[in-house]
C-alpha cells in the first residue's frame, strides 16, 4: 500500500475474535469510533458487511465521503478504502484480529493516507489516533 502510515493502534479485547469482528464490521457501530456520522450506502456482494459493503462518513464540516470494504475474512481481517469523495488521498484501512491465549482478541489497526493540503494528514492522523484509542473499548468488551 503506497501511502504513508499515519495511524496505528493496537487494542486487546477480552471478547473472542468473532465478537470483535462482528462489532467492527457493522458500519452503523463505527460513528463513535471515528467521531463521525455514518450511514450505510450498500450491503456487500455476498453478505451485509462483506466485500463491496459501503458506508458514508461525515466528519464535522468536511465533505462526506465513502469507504468500501475490499477484503473481509470472517474473524480475522477487514480491509477498506475510500472510494468516493473526501479530503484524503490514497486512504486505506486494515484491521487484523488475532485470538489470544486467554480467549480474547488482539486488534492491530492501521490506517494510511495522504492529503493534498500540507499539514492536514498530520492533524487528521492525531485526531483519528486519539478517537480510535479512546473509543475502541466501547464497541466490544
Amino acid at each position: 500500500m503506497p501511502t504513508p502510515t499515519r495511524v496505528h493502534v493496537k487494542h486487546r479485547f477480552v471478547s473472542p475474535p468473532e465478537v470483535v469482528f462482528a462489532a467492527l464490521s457493522e458500519h452503523e457501530n463505527l460513528g463513535p469510533l471515528f467521531m463521525a456520522k455514518i450511514g450505510r450506502v450498500r450491503d456487500g456482494d455476498t453478505s451485509r458487511n462483506g466485500v463491496g459493503s459501503t458506508r458514508s462518513l461525515k466528519l464535522g464540516p468536511l465533505p462526506a465521503f465513502e469507504e468500501t470494504t475490499i477484503t473481509s475474512e470472517p474473524h480475522s481481517l477487514i480491509e477498506y478504502r475510500i472510494t468516493k469523495g473526501g479530503p484524503l488521498r490514497g486512504h486505506w484501512g486494515v484491521q487484523k484480529f488475532t485470538p489470544t491465549a486467554d480467549g480474547g482478541t488482539e486488534l492491530d489497526y492501521t490506517i494510511g493516507f495522504d492529503a493534498p493540503v500540507p499539514g492536514l494528514a498530520a492533524i487528521v492522523g492525531k485526531a483519528l489516533t486519539s478517537s480510535i484509542s479512546k473509543n475502541l473499548s466501547t464497541l466490544a468488551p
